[in-house]
C-alpha cells in the first residue's frame, strides 16, 4: 500500500509540479501582453517579439505537457466526467492556439507593422487568451484537483 501511495504521489506530484511551472508561464505571458497593449502606439519589434516567444512557448507546453498529462491522470483515476469535459474544451482551446499561433507567424514575417491593425487584433487576442485561461482553469479543476485526494498519501 506504501508502495503505491509512493507511486502516486511521484506520479501526479509531477503533473502539480507542471502545472505551477505552466501558470508561471501564464502570469509571464499576461505581463508580455500588458507590455506591448498597454499603450495606444505600436509596440516595438523587440517587445513583439518577446512577446509572441512567451505566446508559443505557452500554447506549446499547454499542448504538448499540460493537456497530455491533466488527461493521462483523468484516464488512471477512471474519471469520464473529466474527460467528457475535455472532449468538449479541447476544440474550443485548439481554435485559439490556432489564432495565436497564426498571430506569431504573421509576426515573424513582418506583418504586424500596421499599428492600427495590430493594435485591434491584439485587442481580440487578449479576449482569446482571457477565455483560453479560464477554460484551462476548468480542466486543471476538473481533471487534476479532483484527482488529488484520491492521489494523497494516506496517513
Amino acid at each position: 500500500m506504501l508502495e503505491s501511495c509512493q507511486n502516486a504521489q511521484e506520479r501526479w506530484g509531477g503533473v502539480h509540479l507542471l502545472i505551477d511551472r505552466w501558470l508561471q508561464e501564464r502570469k509571464e505571458l499576461v505581463e508580455a501582453y500588458a507590455a506591448i497593449n498597454g499603450s495606444a502606439q505600436a509596440p516595438s519589434a523587440e517587445t513583439l517579439q518577446h512577446f509572441c516567444e512567451i505566446l508559443v512557448d505557452y500554447v506549446s507546453a499547454g499542448h504538448f505537457e499540460v493537456y497530455e498529462q491533466l488527461t493521462s491522470e483523468a484516464k488512471a483515476f477512471g474519471d469520464q466526467r473529466g474527460l467528457e469535459l475535455a472532449k468538449q474544451i479541447y476544440p474550443r482551446i485548439e481554435v485559439i492556439t490556432e489564432v495565436a499561433l497564426a498571430f506569431n507567424d504573421r509576426c515573424d514575417k513582418g506583418d504586424c507593422q500596421d499599428s492600427v491593425s495590430l493594435l485591434d487584433e491584439l485587442k481580440r487576442l487578449g479576449q482569446l487568451l482571457h477565455e483560453r485561461f479560464e477554460l484551462e482553469d476548468c480542466l486543471i479543476e476538473v481533471l487534476h484537483n479532483a484527482h488529488q485526494e484520491q492521489a494523497a498519501p494516506a496517513i
